[in-house]
């Protein structure tokens, strides 16, 4: 492995400042991949995803970022409770194809009952890479995916075998998305919180 690789993947160990500040390197094998999952352990960040010989480097994210990735799963969960949907949180939980591809959303769910691999997966992206994470999921068949951005949901359903775009979420067909969406924009938690369980 090239020092280059590792420093730059150093470097945004070391530096919480940065925000959700991404470093793509090309031409890397998965023994090099590997590699560095064992040399950053069980650390949060940076978050690494591997996708065929491309390699994404996520800096500790920005305040912004954790502000949603903490108040979306706070409004899901508010809304399978208020319905008494069985849940398992199974959080950033690492999904890999072995040599091909590996990575962990933000959140991850099981709905319904515990399973190896999530049901739903969310991802929340301030800085976007030049990775098809839609390409990470699909091998394991996860059923929807999320994307929040730029303070809207994107759902990606599983459908013969691809992802294709969806208004509504495969697995919670009710669940009104622009409600989410607009307790999310509301900035302090617990009055979005408050305010979504008021309005389902």
């Amino acid at each position: 492995m090239s020092l280059s690789i590792e420093s730059q993947a150093a470097n945004l160990a070391i530096c919480p400042g940065q925000g959700d500040g991404l470093v793509t390197l090309d031409g890397i094998d998965w023994d090099q991949f590997k590699l560095l999952e064992r040399i950053f352990g069980d650390r949060r960040y940076p978050k690494l995803t591997f996708l065929e010989g491309t390699l994404e480097i996520m800096a500790p994210p920005s305040a912004a970022h954790e502000a949603i990735k903490s108040t979306l799963p706070l409004l899901l969960e508010t809304y399978l409770q208020s319905r008494r949907l069985r849940f398992y949180r199974r959080g950033s939980l690492r999904l890999q194809q072995e040599g091909t591809a590996a990575g962990e959303p933000d959140e991850s769910y099981c709905i319904g009952e515990n399973r190896e691999t999530p049901d739903l997966v969310i991802e929340v992206i301030l800085t976007a890479g030049s990775l098809d994470k839609l390409a990470v999921y699909r091998p394991h068949r996860v059923p929807d995916v999320w994307f929040w951005k730029d303070g809207a949901i994107s759902v990606f359903r599983l459908q013969g075998g691809d992802y294709a775009r969806a208004e509504k979420s495969g697995l919670l067909p009710e669940l009104d998305l622009r409600l989410l969406e607009a307790c999310l924009a509301e900035g302090d938690q617990y009055d979005a919180v408050q305010h979504f369980r008021e309005r389902i």
